[in-house]
């Protein structure tokens, strides 16, 4: 493994960032930056054996501190949405931003992803950890969070999200990158094959806000049991997809435990991701609205051109009760892992 730390330049509030850079004998990269815990570029081999860039990013630091897509980023306190921008804890009521309409959304306009983190390189990993301040974005507890990225010589890149807390709190953490298994010169994953093992989704509302309903997947959509494209029927007259302007749901996992989640191939290309993890949840995601920004290579972002697999806990579970719990206990464990593995087929 070859490692690099490079300047990345100074954030408005004249922090330094760096990006970490990966590498393999093979050619097989990862970059990271310390601005939000940011997956910058992935690259990996195709069929062909050449390398191919799958993940959306941007070619400077002023980019990321204006985006609002949270590209690559480490999510948290709270993926998702909480309907109303707010939850209540042990009897007392914890406001937080509306940055989503007027509910929260990715744990508000900062959260972990415009934030600086402390990064540091150690047996072949990067291990990103930040302290977050007892109601810093409006949530309660001192809370000491690491988020650890490998990336082995299978390709496969391993990321474990490890969290303690002083006070009773809430947690759910995923990563927002982007992908589209074509490269950077795609301009859309609709021909992508997703393989997704869930039964039922959450019902969303008008708002993207999980109402409490499991639908079951058959003869919908949504249903990716057994493999299809993600443009087969994303344009469907159904009411989920009409609010989502597309792909825009939590799936609920069958089975527990760490498992195999889904399975994502790009037939041009010859690569397939299979995201494994130990998450309830996972939200497909279509880049439904993703626009009017430049990335990479000069390449503009748009509409359906990069699809996310975020693992998760459910949105919205803190009004849920029967939804798996978010809370964290005062001292208690938070640990969480989801894996990445490309190959070509």
């Amino acid at each position: 493994m070859q490692f690099e730390q490079i300047t990345f330049g100074r954030t408005k509030d004249n922090e330094s960032i760096s990006i970490y850079r990966l590498t393999h004998a093979d050619g097989t990269c990862l970059e990271l930056t310390d601005y939000g815990c940011r997956i910058r570029s992935l690259c990996v081999l195709d069929k062909n054996n050449r390398l191919r860039d799958v993940c959306l990013g941007y070619d400077t630091l002023a980019d990321y501190e204006a985006d609002r897509a949270s590209l690559g980023a480490a999510i948290g306190r709270h993926a998702n949405r909480i309907g109303g921008a707010s939850f209540s804890l042990n009897g007392k009521a914890f406001p937080l931003e509306p940055n989503d309409g007027k509910n929260h959304l990715h744990g508000g306009s900062k959260g972990f992803a415009f934030r600086k983190w402390n990064g540091k390189y150690e047996d072949e990993r990067m291990i990103f950890s930040r302290r977050f301040a007892d109601g810093e974005d409006g949530y309660p507890g001192n809370l000491d969070v690491k988020i650890t990225y490998q990336w082995t010589q299978t390709h496969c890149l391993m990321i474990t999200y490890e969290a303690i807390s002083d006070q009773d709190t809430i947690c759910n953490f995923t990563n927002h990158s982007y992908f589209n298994l074509e490269g950077p010169k795609s301009r859309s994953v609709l021909q992508h094959r997703l393989w997704l093992a869930s039964s039922s989704i959450t019902e969303n509302d008008a708002e993207s806000i999980p109402t409490g309903v499991f639908l079951p997947v058959d003869d919908t959509p949504f249903d990716f049991r057994n493999e299809a494209t993600l443009g087969a029927r994303i344009d469907a007259a159904h009411p989920q997809l009409v609010y989502g302007l597309g792909y825009d749901h939590n799936f609920v996992l069958d089975g527990s435990g760490f498992r195999k989640a889904a399975v994502l191939t790009a037939p041009a290309s010859g690569i397939q991701m299979t995201c494994y993890t130990d998450q309830p949840g996972l939200q497909l995601y279509t880049a439904n609205y993703l626009d009017n920004c430049k990335g990479k290579y000069g390449e503009a972002f748009c509409p359906r051109n990069s699809v996310c697999l975020e693992t998760q806990h459910f949105p919205n579970a803190v009004h849920h009760p029967h939804f798996p719990s978010v809370r964290l206990k005062a001292g208690e464990h938070y640990t969480t892992k989801t894996w990445y593995q490309f190959a070509a087929v």
